[in-house]
Formats: structure tokens, sequence, C-alpha cells
């Protein structure tokens, strides 16, 4: 399944760096950068449930917001980019 990311963690404390790429690495892991803080990700539902939790554990819940959005068909077929197309795929599932 097709799986949009985006995430807005709060960084005005010095220690929030570590946190904000903590997201940032594990949101790679799974998908393909499409803007900051954007990842398209191709997954399994096994691999979506573990993005999920790893996630959960470690976000700030009273300061940071993620959001996961699953797409009935694939990114592909929902997207409509005006300007510069991305150069990347999403590509098949990972299994990690």
């Amino acid at each position: 399944m097709d799986v949009l990311v985006t995430y807005d963690i709060a960084t005005d404390k010095k220690s929030d760096a570590k946190r904000l790429k903590r997201i940032s690495d594990l949101c790679s892991a799974y998908g393909e950068r499409v803007q900051y803080s954007v990842f398209e990700c191709r997954l399994t539902p096994a691999s979506l449930a573990k993005l999920r939790a790893d996630l959960e554990d470690t976000i700030d819940w009273n300061r940071d917001s993620i959001s996961l959005y699953r797409f009935r068909g694939s990114i592909e077929e929902a997207k409509t980019t005006l300007g510069v197309e991305p150069h990347h795929e999403a590509g098949n599932p990972w299994i990690l």
C-alpha cells in the first residue's frame, strides 16, 4: 500500500534536533523524501505497523504531529504535481 507521511516536530529546544533527526531517519528507511517533512512510502501492512510503532515511540506526544495518509491506489495515481517533477519512484514494498 502507498502511504504519505508528513510531520511537524517541535524544535524550540536544543535537544529537539535529535528527535527530529530520528524521525527523519525512520521515515527515510521506509520511503522516499519528497519535501523536507514529507515522505512517500510503499509498505506492507506489517511494515506500516512497524513504522507507526517506531514513530509512536519517538515523538513527543505533547508537541509533535505526524500524519499518515493511506491511498486506495498508488500515490502516482492520486498525485498531481505542479512545477518541477521529482525524480523518484515509490518502488516495491520493502521488507524490514
